[in-house]
Parts: C-alpha cells; sequence; structure tokens
C-alpha cells in the first residue's frame, strides 16, 4: 500500500486546489513544500522583510538561478546571450517560497481570459518568429472551474456589461467589491468623456469575514506582503488550511524534492526530498502531482532521469522547458498634486488604504488600422503608486548628476515625495508571445546548497510584444491626461515580469510538440500531472492566478473520478463564501 493517494509537489495557486478537492473527497494527500509554514501573525507590513531580504524566498546565494539576457549580435550574426547567475546578479526569480507560495504575495488581480485567448492561431494567424497554438480546450471547458474558484477561495466586486466580457455561468461575483478609493470615480469620470467602459476589478480579497478567514484591512500594503488578516486568497488562507482540517492532507515544509523516482515502465514511484534537518527522504503515492511554479517545476521534471526517460520526464521530444512565457507588457503614471484642489477634495485624494479596482479592456482586440492588421491586445490596470516606504524614497535620495543629497536637501525632497501629491499608476498586461528564444534547462555548472544543478532561464522577448504594449500604454496615458494628471509618464520593456511566469510544459494533443496532454497527465507518464502555470501554452492578456487556481481546480475532479470518485468521507464542496 502506498503511503498516500496524492502527492503533491509545490503548495501555490497549483497545488492548493488539488490538495482540498483530494482531502474534501476522502482521499490521503500529501503536501511537500520546499519554504516554511508561515501563518497570519508573520506577515507584518515590514519593507525590508517583504523587499530588502530573504525572508519569504530563498538566498540567492543558496539557491541561484542563471539568467541569460539578450546581449546584441554575435559575430556569426546571430543573437549572442549574457548568462549571469543571481546570486551574483541579486535579480530575483523568485516570488514566494512558503506554504501557498507566490500567491500569498500577490495583489489579488482577478481576471479570467476570454475565449478569444484559447485560440489566438486560429484568430489571428501565425506570427513569424512565434510558437502560437491554439488550446487543447475552449474557453467553455474552464468556465465552471472559474466559477468555483470564485467561491472557493473567495473572489470580490461586480460584474459589468462590456464588449469583451468573457460568458458566465453566474450573473455576478459572490462578494461584494472591496471598498474603493476617491480617485476610482474620477476614472471614471474621464472614461466616461472619452467614450470607455471602466471595469471594475475582480479582487482575491474578502471584503469582509467569511468562516475562519477575516476581511480586508485596508492598509495599502498589498501586492508582494502577506496578508496580517487572511482577506487575500492565497492558496494557504483559502484552501490549504481547510485541506489540513480535514484530517486527510499533511503539509511538509521545508522539505526540497529534487527526484522523482520511476520505474522500468516510466511510471513514478517516490519522490525523494531533503528535509529541514538535510537528510533525504523518500514517500510514495498512487498519483503525483508537480506544482512548483514553472521555472522550478521544469527544472524537477529535467533532474529526474530513469530508464525510461534518459532526458528527464516528459522529454522524450525534447519539449519540457520550451515556451515559457511571462506577461509583457509595461507601466504608467502620473501626479495629483494636493495644491491644485480645494482642502476638501485633496484630503480624499491622499486617502490610503482602499482599492482602485478600475480596468480597462476596449482593447483586448486591437482593430486599429493605425496599429497595423487586427491583433490581440491586452488589459489596462489602474492603481495606487505602492506606499513602500523605502522604494519611494530610493527615487528622490540622488539629484539630477546621480549624486546624493543630504540634510536639509534630503528632508525637503522626501516631504514632497511623500506630503505632495496622489500618484495614480496603469500596469499594462498583454501576451509574451513563446518564441524559441524564452525557455530552461539545467545550467551544467551551478549547483544549489543541496548539490543540485539550478534552473538556467533564456528569457528573450519577440517584438511584437512591444508593439502591443506600447499601444496601450499610449491607451493608459491618454485616460491620465484626461483626468488632469501631472508629470504623465509610461515606460515598456521587454524585461519579464518575475511575478508572471507560464509555459514551459504546455499542454496539447501531440507528443512530439507538448508536455502535457489536455487534461495536464504527462505524455508519457501515467500517474504524473502537473497543475501550476507550466500547462499554458499562450499566457493571455491578464495576470494568470485565477486560470491556473480553474484548471487546478479542473485536474483535481479527474485524479477524484480516476481514484473512484469521493469516499464520502466529506462535503463534496466546502465553499469559502
Amino acid at each position: 500500500m502506498s503511503d498516500f493517494d496524492v502527492c503533491v509537489v509545490g503548495s501555490g495557486a497549483g497545488g492548493g486546489p488539488v490538495a482540498l478537492r483530494l482531502a474534501e473527497a476522502g482521499y490521503r494527500v500529501l503536501v511537500l513544500e520546499k519554504g516554511p509554514w508561515f501563518t497570519e501573525e508573520d506577515f507584518y507590513k515590514d519593507e525590508l522583510a517583504c523587499c530588502r531580504r530573504s525572508v519569504y524566498t530563498p538566498s540567492l546565494q543558496d539557491e541561484p538561478q542563471v539568467i541569460e539576457d539578450y546581449a546584441g549580435q554575435g559575430g556569426d550574426g546571430g543573437a549572442a546571450w549574457e548568462a549571469e547567475s543571481t546570486a551574483d546578479s541579486g535579480r530575483d526569480f523568485w516570488n514566494g517560497n512558503c506554504v501557498g507560495g507566490a500567491s500569498n504575495f500577490m495583489s489579488g488581480f482577478f481576471h479570467r481570459l476570454k475565449p478569444v485567448d484559447f485560440r489566438l492561431l486560429s484568430e489571428f494567424g501565425p506570427i513569424d518568429g512565434a510558437n502560437v497554438v491554439d488550446w487543447p480546450i475552449g474557453y467553455e471547458d474552464l468556465e465552471p472551474w472559474y466559477t468555483r474558484v470564485e467561491t472557493e477561495v473567495g473572489v470580490s466586486g461586480r460584474i459589468v456589461p462590456h464588449r469583451f466580457l468573457e460568458p458566465r455561468s453566474t450573473p455576478d461575483l459572490p462578494l461584494p467589491p472591496t471598498r474603493e478609493h476617491p480617485v476610482s470615480a474620477r476614472i471614471d469620470a474621464a472614461c466616461a468623456r472619452l467614450g470607455l467602459t471602466p471595469l471594475p476589478v475582480a479582487r482575491a480579497i474578502l471584503p469582509h469575514a467569511v468562516g475562519a478567514r477575516g476581511g480586508c484591512q485596508y492598509s495599502g500594503f498589498c501586492g508582494s506582503y502577506g496578508c496580517s488578516s487572511g482577506a487575500k486568497g492565497s492558496s494557504r488562507a483559502a484552501l490549504l488550511d481547510r485541506a489540513v482540517a480535514t484530517g486527510r492532507c499533511e503539509v511538509r515544509p521545508r522539505c526540497k524534492v529534487h527526484r522523482l523516482d520511476t520505474d522500468a515502465r516510466g511510471a513514478v514511484v517516490a519522490v525523494r526530498y531533503f528535509d529541514a534537518a538535510g537528510a533525504e527522504r523518500r514517500v510514495d503515492a498512487e498519483l503525483y502531482v508537480v506544482a512548483c511554479q514553472p521555472i522550478e517545476t521544469v527544472r524537477l521534471l529535467l533532474l529526474s532521469t530513469g530508464p525510461a526517460h534518459p532526458r528527464g520526464l516528459g522529454n522524450r521530444h525534447g519539449q519540457v522547458g520550451r515556451n515559457l512565457v511571462f506577461s509583457a507588457g509595461g507601466a504608467g503614471g502620473g501626479a495629483f498634486p494636493y495644491e491644485e484642489f480645494d482642502a476638501a477634495e485633496a484630503r480624499s485624494l491622499a486617502v490610503r488604504g482602499p482599492f482602485v479596482n478600475r480596468a480597462l479592456q476596449e482593447w483586448y482586440v486591437i482593430d486599429d488600422p493605425g496599429f497595423g492588421p487586427r491583433a490581440k491586445g491586452g488589459t489596462i490596470d489602474f492603481l495606487l503608486r505602492h506606499p513602500n516606504a523605502i522604494g519611494r524614497a530610493e527615487g528622490v535620495v540622488r539629484d539630477a548628476e546621480g549624486e546624493l543629497i543630504w540634510g536639509a536637501r534630503l528632508k525637503q525632497a522626501l516631504a514632497r515625495e511623500f506630503r505632495s501629491a496622489q500618484h495614480l499608476r496603469f500596469e499594462v498586461f498583454n501576451d509574451w508571445l513563446p518564441n524559441d528564444d524564452c525557455f530552461v534547462r539545467l545550467d551544467p555548472r551551478v549547483r544549489d546548497r543541496w548539490g543540485t544543478p539550478v534552473a538556467r532561464v533564456r528569457i528573450g522577448h519577440h517584438d511584437r510584444d512591444l508593439e502591443v504594449a506600447h499601444y496601450l500604454a499610449a491607451r493608459g496615458t491618454e485616460v491620465l491626461r484626461a483626468m488632469g494628471a501631472r508629470d504623465v509618464y509610461a515606460a515598456v520593456s521587454g524585461s519579464p515580469p518575475p511575478n508572471l511566469v507560464a509555459g514551459g510544459c504546455r499542454f496539447g494533443t501531440d507528443p512530439r510538440r507538448s508536455v502535457l496532454d489536455p487534461g495536464c497527465r504527462v505524455h508519457d507518464v501515467d500517474n504524473l500531472y502537473v497543475t501550476d502555470g507550466s500547462f499554458m501554452p499562450t499566457g493571455g492578456s491578464v495576470p494568470y492566478t485565477w486560470t491556473v487556481y480553474a484548471n487546478a481546480f479542473r485536474v483535481a475532479e479527474t485524479l477524484v473520478q480516476r481514484l473512484g470518485g469521493p469516499r464520502g468521507a466529506g462535503p463534496d464542496s466546502r465553499p469559502a463564501a
């Protein structure tokens, strides 16, 4: 008899739904998580812990990755790539290494993919230099699971009809919106003058207490910070705590999985991991689920060689690690100086805490002759400038020549930065087209503190990504100018945001061109599934978390049925809201 029915490697948005659904269906579940198990008491608003020290992410000296950046044309006329360990560069592609993973630190902007996202190739045709494919499933296959996430995780907001609204099986979200900042009304008014439809943004944040979870405390510190009330719909707070409460789910923190063992037929027979003391352990199960985050999932599969898998699990055709995608786009913003408003308006603008909760999807498909042929566009999300004091202060401690300022000049600069204006920002999300220069492999030399090869990540982008991002950023600045913002700016970059990553193990029907089947089972490994964002062939033009949650619930149901259906030991569903 196996130690467990299901072993899940990773506890973020891809692992939590599997653990909860299987445990509630009566099955024995083990979750192995490399990081520690933090609770609400561990999440405090400390800028140093969040953004300067490796409190919630691994030390880059212990667990580096190697990043390959474009370095211009080589001597042979082809692209040249420059590789550097993150232990040397300080670039950090870890986004949350703890129980619940990066979902503990998300901003909670929740957008569904739209039907067009599932058929980019059919809708827009091939793009030279991009590996665009249609998904093997359609929006209608994922829609019930998006709806399931709304109740299981707790999604707040309201639905407003607009021309790109995706089909829904329910008329609205299960929870009312979180409190909104007064600037949201100004966005609405400006958009009305421009003929645009501003959308209230669904958030994976509870507006009030639900069950054991508290409601939002409106501190203003949300993105990049853990939630001290449990309002944020992290995998830990919303799902894993409930899974553990069934008595059938065990979570083992500080357990670094380094290998999946396979038998002569190619099936997984055990997981090997190092425990908190550094001792190697082994555990087995009937079914195995990998949900480590795309880069680390690829790394684990490549490390897990065996008699039937000499190139790594699922890598018979060399597809593991290919077609990694991030989220393309950029950002912009503008200032609203308090001196330009009367005292009451200035006080309302200066409020911190409530959310902006506004987005635009007018250009989710760009049908503008000035841009070119009809093309996939994206989303513009509005938000206040992050209140992180260290990050803001860093922007004013040097003069125009780059020299540090001191004393009275520094005090005056800090006073202007923090007291003179409210800053409204926008973020652009558009497709990062999969291409042959964005992939993961094992580094031949660099090892982590356990002696295993680290991931080597090439981060090449496609020129179309920047073209679309520039178009959308220009639309965002038009809204800010219509609002009367000062010092309006926008910036677009081909450098990827490490907190928005997918692909690397895309699913499909052809094993020669994909790693997973449409049910997210590894093609040539009967009892191995991947449920993090690795499965996505294309990323869409929204943050990925809602889609990862939804797909993981979809796959979890497949696993329940494969094991024989619910055993009657728990409720079929225990909604969070």
